[in-house]
């Protein structure tokens, strides 16, 4: 019976887990739009640094500064975007040229 049910508690608890992670995504506003992005994002840089000052008095190390970097999440969001989906909508095409480019290159070989 045991061993009937483990495998359905391991289930449900890797899909809480996992349900419980997109639930803090989706409410911390990191599958919003942009905007709702660098809010996230700015809010992620207010508390990240106390808690790892925390963490390094705790295990008693040192980490080396962090450089500053200046990044727009709106604009590399969507470009990203943008590139994603004109990867897809390449993608038939180019894998066709380079079917024919290799089948043409094989007759070539057995010539």
């Amino acid at each position: 019976m045991a061993a009937k049910i483990l495998p359905v508690i391991k289930f449900a608890t890797k899909v809480t887990i996992a349900g419980g992670a997109l639930y803090v995504a989706y409410d911390s506003g990191l599958l919003g739009d942009g905007k709702e992005g660098s809010v996230a994002l700015g809010r992620a840089k207010a508390a990240v640094p106390p808690a790892v000052e925390e963490w390094m008095k705790y295990f008693g190390f040192e980490l080396p500064a962090t450089p500053k970097i200046e990044f727009s999440p709106l604009d590399a969001w969507n470009s990203g975007v943008q590139k994603s989906i004109h990867a897809l909508s390449v993608g038939p095409s180019t894998v066709s040229d380079y079917t024919k480019q290799g089948l043409q290159y094989v007759k070539d070989l057995t010539k």
